[in-house]
């Protein structure tokens, strides 16, 4: 019985956040752990760094049905939302939008344009920035870690976990820490 109420408050939980997902005018979905910046990435990691927390690229466009499930369904789940608040600087850019992005490198470019520089062809794409840029280098070119579409919850928090422990520094694939977190997350 106590496994059907903790079920049933879960599902009410999340049919509640799910309906609280807002679209922008842009189309794209927002929360409010996504920063409005002037998109300057240089500018943007260095403030995430004076808050303690890590850059995150989230590259989305109007109409991606993972980019929903992602909103609708994941990164609205306590867990994570109070985790990406707590430990993330978000900024997002939309896969077909003319608003100007300034790369680490100095390129200026809008943003559609800047995400074929990058070569993200899939929506939604998270790029996770290291603590510190090099200024030669582009966003793609300086990410640690890359998470492309839609995942589910687990997979999330454990990336999300795996960036800011810095396991791409480490011996631990984020796949085996995955599978080792995972373990424990379902008993």
């Amino acid at each position: 019985m106590k496994r059907f109420v903790t079920a049933m408050a879960l599902v009410l939980s999340t049919a509640f956040w799910a309906q609280a997902a807002e679209l922008g005018d842009d189309g794209l979905h927002k929360a409010p752990w996504m920063r409005d910046t002037f998109k300057d990435l240089s500018e943007d990691l260095e403030e995430a760094s004076a808050e303690g927390k890590r850059l995150m690229i989230l590259i989305e466009q109007r109409g991606c049905i993972y980019c929903k499930k992602m909103h609708e369904e994941v990164f609205v789940l306590p867990e994570i939302a109070d985790y990406i608040t707590e430990t993330f600087f978000v900024v997002q850019i939309n896969m077909f939008g003319d608003i100007e992005v300034t790369d680490f490198d100095g390129e200026t470019l809008p943003e559609k344009d800047m995400v074929k520089k990058w070569g993200a062809l899939f929506t939604p794409m998270i790029l996770f920035m290291p603590q510190s840029a090099d200024a030669a280098a582009d966003a793609s070119q300086v990410a640690v870690a890359t998470m492309p579409g839609a995942f589910g919850r687990y997979t999330t928090f454990n990336m999300l976990n795996w960036v800011v422990e810095e396991g791409y520094d480490g011996d631990e694939s984020f796949q085996r820490y995955h599978a080792r977190k995972f373990a424990i997350q379902i008993n």
